[in-house]
């Protein structure tokens, strides 16, 4: 069945119990169940192999921590139950369970709120109020019990620090009430938590600045609530229905041409063969594993520069942020001088759609990925500063040449299927384990395994630009946001490097396992990072 198509359980369907075993009707499903309705559909090959890994400890769960100043009033329970339940009802993959039957029958499963009470008494389930730090928050999420679970893809925590700082009070409006025109203003922290196969950065970053749009807004409790009825419209109108966004794979029109897909194939496995990448770092897994996320903010003066001298080099920040991890790598490097080194990062691949989406959430997984390889050594003959700048240059046409390929959205396609693959397997793999029956493959012979190319990333990257762009300021004139921080819950051994301008800073960070690799050659790359941004950048 195509992904696309969600299935509408509904009683209006039929009327009798005989008829409660899902039947086909056309593209649509029909259930007889008389006190409940709801949507469905299965989980497509990247969403699979972004759930499937994380079924045991949450492998992938997104997070996103956002520190701001704000009046104690646009933090209160009932305000932010109330957004958070209107944005939940828009966005309802949010708001989904998933329902496993096997490896291949994966779905989502929601349903919809029948009245507002019901909506808020769900977002209040799904809301917590701590009084931690921002360490306290991100450690507690990433090294703790899982939050998030099959029943509960998300979650929201508010942490009311209660530190009053010396801001001016905010501008009285004639909507505020009277008590709330001049307000002291706070330090809060908020984490939006998300399970990865629900969507992407660009999903939660969206999601976020409309979230603050909504707390931070003129909107009093009264008009938020008919807001909220305005959302759940389709339970009174009949032209309406909840429906879930497309799976990632369905969003692309595949024309059925067999010569095509043959040549596809092609073009994927040639593309697959040319990356080549020989270096990482040492690994060690006597101890669980345990996160940490060091990060380094440069101030707006600092970032002005920055950007001004990548403009003036021709490359964005991004680009040298690639050259920046390649010298920070070659600089403690004394091996495999002859091999590459290779990075990966994401793409976003929704401008590349061609299907109408089934509703207006962008809250949907998107992405596909790309590589950028970079040599390992340091010419003598050339100054750093050349070497760095020239190395920016081609991680820019790389990521340029990944983004306008015209196979694009073929091999995103094709990877999207062998990831989906390698999830399936090494799921079951796992089961088996844990059940105590799984029986080993025999091994690759020595000779295949000789003949292969090394293709191994030393590190991912998660680039995510200036998201200023996407957070509007100035639509919360309550709210004022000072700190991002952003990540996931990794696997052992697990690392990833952000980079992104926020609040007119650049922010870069490292999110690693501090148990899963050698400490002295992690925290060695990360000073060598650091100073190489300072030196050249």
């Amino acid at each position: 069945m195509d992904s696309s198509l969600p299935v509408l359980l509904d009683a209006s369907c039929s009327a009798s119990d005989e008829d409660s075993e899902v039947k086909p009707q056309g593209s649509r499903y029909c259930s007889s169940l008389k006190d409940a309705w709801w949507v469905e559909r299965p989980l497509g090959n990247s969403e699979l192999s972004y759930f499937l890994p994380s079924r045991a400890s949450g492998v992938n769960d997104m997070y996103l921590h956002l520190g701001f100043v704000a009046p104690e009033h646009v933090v209160r329970r009932a305000r932010v139950r109330m957004v958070w339940a209107i944005l939940r009802i828009r966005h309802p993959l949010l708001a989904s369970k998933v329902v496993m039957q096997g490896y291949d029958d994966v779905k989502f499963v929601f349903t919809p709120p029948q009245s507002p009470e019901y909506a808020l008494v769900d977002a209040d389930c799904n809301l917590e109020y701590r009084t931690s730090t921002k360490d306290e928050l991100i450690d507690s999420y990433l090294n703790g019990t899982r939050t998030l679970s099959n029943d509960r893809l998300s979650y929201l925590i508010v942490s009311q620090g209660g530190t009053s700082l010396p801001s001016p009070p905010i501008t009285p409006r004639s909507t505020s009430p009277i008590n709330e025109r001049e307000s002291p203003s706070y330090n809060h922290d908020i984490m939006i938590c998300a399970a990865h196969f629900l969507g992407d950065g660009m999903a939660l970053h969206q999601f976020a600045n409309d979230l603050f749009g909504l707390l931070g807004g003129d909107k009093t409790i009264a008009e938020l609530e008919a807001q909220l009825k305005e959302e759940l419209s389709w339970g009174a109108d009949s032209t309406r229905t909840a429906v879930l966004p497309n799976a990632m794979e369905d969003n692309f029109t595949v024309g059925p041409s067999k010569m095509r897909t043959a040549a596809e194939k092609v073009d994927f496995q040639l593309s697959q063969r040319r990356l080549v990448g020989g270096h990482s770092f040492r690994r060690q897994t006597k101890q669980p594993r345990h996160t940490i996320v060091p990060t380094v903010s440069y101030d707006p003066e600092r970032t002005k520069a920055i950007l001004k001298r990548c403009k003036t080099h021709g490359v964005s920040v991004s680009a040298a942020i690639f050259a920046a991890c390649n010298i920070a790598w070659a600089k403690m490097c004394s091996e495999k001088q002859d091999l590459s080194m290779m990075m990966y990062s994401a793409l976003n691949l929704r401008p590349y759609f061609t299907v109408k989406p089934a509703n207006d959430s962008y809250w949907f997984l998107a992405i596909g990925y790309f590589n950028v390889i970079l040599p390992t050594f340091i010419p003598r003959s050339m100054d750093l500063s050349s070497v760095f700048w020239h190395r920016a240059r081609v991680a820019k046409e790389q990521s340029t040449q990944a983004v306008k390929n015209r196979m694009i959205v073929s091999r995103s396609l094709l990877m999207a299927e062998e990831r989906g693959q390698r999830a399936r397997l090494w799921a079951k793999e796992d089961d088996e384990r844990e059940r105590g029956t799984f029986v080993p493959p025999p091994p690759i012979p020595a000779a295949d395994t000789a003949l292969r190319t090394p293709s191994t990333a030393l590190i991912g990257l998660s680039l995510l630009g200036n998201l200023d762009g996407i957070y509007k300021h100035g639509t919360f004139p309550a709210i004022r946001l000072h700190t991002l921080t952003t990540g996931s819950r990794q696997r052992s051994g697990g690392m990833l490097l952000f980079g992104y301008t926020f609040a007119g800073k650049l922010w870069v960070s490292l999110g690693y396992d501090v148990n899963g690799f050698d400490k002295v050659m992690v925290e060695q790359f990360w000073e060598n990072m650091l100073q190489t941004m300072d030196d050249l950048l």
